[in-house]
Parts: C-alpha cells; structure tokens; sequence
C-alpha cells in the first residue's frame, strides 16, 4: 500500500510538472538545440532526452543541430527564442563559459541571456591523431612539433578543444597551428583524410575510429585516466603538470522562461539522466554524470 500511494504521489506530481510546460506551449513542438554538428556529446544527449521527454511532456520533441564555430549560432538562437518553454539550448563548456573570454563582442550573454536547467555531465577531452603523425604520445608530439615548428595543424572543433589545444602549445612551448571547423564530427574526418594532424575531441565522436585504427590516440585532457582508455596516459603524466581540461554539457532555456517552467524541465531532464539505462549509455561513452539542480548550475 505504502509503494502504490508513492507511486500515485509522483505520478501527480508529475503531471503537474507536465501541465506547468503543457499550458504555455499548447500543441507546440520542443526544441533542443545543439549548437554543433550531429555525433558528438552534446548530440548525444539531446538525443537520449528528447523521446523522453516528449512522452513525459505529451509534446513532440525534436532535437535541431546548427552547428557554426564555438557553437556560436544555435546557441544565440536559443537566446533569443520565445521564453516559454518550446526551445531549450545543449550548452557546453565552450558556449557557455569560454566563449565570453574568446570574442571582444559575443552576440549573447551566457549568464543574462539564460537561466540554467541542468548541468547534465562532464567528460575528459582525447587527443587523437592521423596514423602517420610519427608521435605516440603528447610528450612525442611536443618533441616533433618543436623539431618541425608550424606544420602541424589541430583541427578545433569547440571553444574547449582551442583552449585545451593552447593550452599544450603554450606549457610545451611549440607552434602548431587552429584549423577551425563547426564540430567535432567534420574536424575528426579532416584528421582522418590527413587534411590536418590532430584534433582535441570527446571520446565519443572517435571511439569507433580510434578501435579500427584509423585515429591514434596520445592522450587524455583530464587529471584522471578514462575508464574507457585506462592506458593511455594524461597531458599531466606527460610532462604538463597541472594540465586538467574537461567539458561539461548543460541544459538552458532562455533567461525570462518563468520560474515554473525550468523547474518542470529540469525535474525531467533529470529524471531521465537518472534512469539505469541512460547514465550506462553516459558513462559508456566516457562521461562523469553530473545532474545538478539549476541553482547549483
């Protein structure tokens, strides 16, 4: 009896939360937008969400890749669509943090032009490598990058691969130069055509190339090894002490989007994030689950 009054408790609570979105988008189609290209972490996200959220919601949900460099046009986009619900941003690290210190005029604010649903999870950055770069490490590539300064070329994918990737460059004290590109999917085929040496990317979008051999991996971002490459070493364990540079995805709705709303959204979202399947699928994929409430966001 206890069980069944639970279960009836939190399948009116849920309800409520459903009807607080349903009221302001009567019929109305949701958005998630993904401000880069299909494949990579953010995508994967939305696109574990979306269908269940549509049925939790009773609205259709459909996830929407605009890709552009750092992430830039679908997440100003998000900004400055209709507070109420119907479109909500698959923000990251780069959108929505380092982006504010790259561009002297970004055309939106990440704090005041947002209000925060959920940070959803983090995941260590890998960088891999056409097969031909003569470099087996990030220690490796340093040598061969100050023995040879200026050609080699990073593919970026985000504002977080660039910091991550400048990062190296400057604590290694060598040249190599940004080959800038709308995701982590178009940068990873560069590499692997030859187009460019290297790019700093999640685990995710190579994992199926780096297991046929077509990408070499040299390392990992974080200050942890990944569980999923527990033998490739970290920047740090390569000779960059202190190196620790890790994403993060979140959810964000624009800043106005009432009160009622976000937490309706993030009771869902983190729903969702918290069912056996979808943090297997999260951590699978080399990512730490997070899950956070908006205010601690």
């Amino acid at each position: 009896m206890l069980t069944i009054a639970v279960s009836l408790v939190l399948a009116v609570s849920m309800v409520g939360w459903s009807n607080a979105i349903a009221q302001n988008l009567p019929g109305r189609t949701v958005l998630i937008i993904v401000p880069n290209a299909p494949g990579g972490g953010p995508d994967l996200i939305a696109r574990l969400v979306a269908p269940r959220l549509g049925e939790a919601l009773r609205q259709n949900v459909i996830v929407e890749n605009r890709a552009s460099a750092n992430g830039i046009v679908g997440t100003e986009f998000a900004a400055r669509a209709a507070a109420d619900g119907s479109v909500i941003a698959m923000g990251n690290a780069g959108t929505h943090a380092i982006n504010a210190t790259l561009y002297r005029k970004l055309p939106y604010d990440p704090v005041r032009d947002f209000a925060a649903i959920t940070e959803v999870a983090s995941a260590p950055l890998v960088i891999v490598a056409h097969p031909a770069v003569p470099a087996k490490s990030v220690k490796e590539l340093i040598a061969l990058a100050k023995h040879q300064p200026g050609r080699l070329n990073i593919a970026v994918a985000g504002a977080t691969g660039e910091l991550a990737g400048n990062a190296i460059k400057l604590a290694g004290g060598v040249d190599m130069k940004n080959i800038p590109f709308k995701g982590g999917v178009p940068a990873t085929i560069s590499v692997i055509s030859g187009e460019t040496d290297l790019t700093l990317t999640n685990y995710v979008a190579v994992a199926k190339q780096i297991e046929a051999g077509k990408l070499r991996v040299l390392g990992v971002t974080s200050a942890y090894r990944s569980a999923q490459l527990p033998d490739v070493p970290t920047v740090a364990e390569n000779g960059l002490a202190g190196y620790d540079h890790q994403l993060w995805y979140g959810m964000f709705v624009p800043a106005k989007t009432p009160a009622a709303v976000v937490q309706a959204l993030y009771r869902e979202v983190s729903r969702i994030v918290s069912l056996p399947e979808t943090r297997e699928r999260l951590v699978s994929t080399g990512h730490q689950v997070i899950n956070s409430t908006p205010e601690q966001f």
